[in-house]
């Protein structure tokens, strides 16, 4: 039976399965949050009076932060690009739906909350140009991406194991330096997203647990493959008005560097989380391919860490168009 074939009974068989994993990793839509519960009601008298509050507070935060939350939310606006990528993975029946469509789809409506509500924060702050992060977010999603995995599901969900991991790190952290800088309710709204972000890590990670137990020696090949490719961030593409594809992504990624919101060494710590969670060093019975991929893989973390202590991060912010330096004063 060919690799793709095995895959797919895989699938298969983790889709009897989808229904507690939807249960166990997913929200009821009547019981989860909304964006608006975060937000100044548009409909209370005191509407204004919120509004102006909220940019009274953000007056304090600083440039690299603003840059950092617009990435992180023109990151999550570019959603559709997500979905049709997900859709397409074998096994998911995008056209005749099964459990993994199911999912799919359920998966991106508690994703969707997330650009939702950063979008509608941004605009009420004042502190950025909303219509080149706009120009930018249609850009991403024009532009789509590649991350490397083709349609296979074991490579897509390593690839979301680490990604949504990632994003945790980075929504929890800008919560920690809102709070730090006296805004109270962008940390809030930020912890929330965070709070989903782990939900789903736990739930991908699962998916690898699960396959690991079946099919183990493909899968630790899929994960050791990622692992060397590297893993690219879903804005990689990042650019902003008038310029080339992924010429914004680089100085993005060092503000949220220079910052400490996601850094090179969190890459690591969550290839290192990784390894530990599905316990590679005790998987048995590997092909002598798989047995390589394991000793490779066990020792990746140390060289990474060698290697992200050599980085230098400009000490100078780059000027974005999304932030203008007057508004962020």
């Amino acid at each position: 039976m060919s690799t793709k074939n095995i895959r797919l009974e895989v699938m298969q068989f983790l889709e009897n399965k989808i229904d507690g994993f939807v249960d166990q990793y997913l929200i009821p839509i009547e019981k989860i949050w909304q964006p608006t519960d975060f937000l100044p009601n548009s409909e209370s008298e005191t509407f204004f009076e919120e509004v102006k509050e909220l940019r009274e507070i953000a007056k304090d935060l600083p440039y690299d932060f603003w840059v950092t939350l617009v990435g992180d939310t023109i990151t999550e606006e570019a959603l559709p690009t997500y979905e049709s990528w997900l859709m397409d993975v074998d096994g998911v029946g995008q056209v005749e739906q099964n459990g993994w469509s199911k999912w799919v789809r359920q998966w991106t409506g508690e994703e969707n909350r997330h650009g939702d509500l950063l979008n509608k924060y941004l605009y009420l702050s004042g502190r950025v140009n909303m219509r080149e992060i706009e120009i930018t977010t249609q850009h991403l999603i024009a532009d789509g991406f590649d991350i490397g995995t083709g349609r296979d599901p074991y490579k897509n969900f390593v690839y979301t194991s680490f990604q949504e991991l990632a994003t945790y790190i980075s929504h929890n952290r800008v919560s920690q330096i809102a709070k730090q800088y006296g805004d109270n309710k962008l940390s809030k709204i930020c912890k929330m997203i965070a709070g989903d972000e782990m939900r789903h890590h736990h739930a991908y990670s699962e998916f690898v647990t699960q396959i690991f137990k079946v099919d183990p020696s493909e899968m630790l090949l899929a994960f050791n493959y990622m692992m060397k490719q590297k893993i690219v961030m879903p804005a990689q593409f990042l650019r902003e008005s008038g310029e080339k594809i992924s010429s914004a992504f680089l100085n993005f990624s060092d503000s949220a560097q220079r910052i400490g919101v996601y850094t090179a060494s969190d890459y690591v710590d969550i290839m290192q989380k990784l390894i530990e969670k599905w316990e590679i060093e005790k998987l048995s019975g590997l092909t002598d391919e798989a047995e390589k991929a394991r000793d490779y893989l066990m020792k990746l973390p140390a060289r990474m860490a060698k290697v992200s202590e050599r980085l230098v991060i400009p000490a100078e912010s780059q000027v974005f168009k999304w932030v203008e330096p007057a508004l962020t004063r």
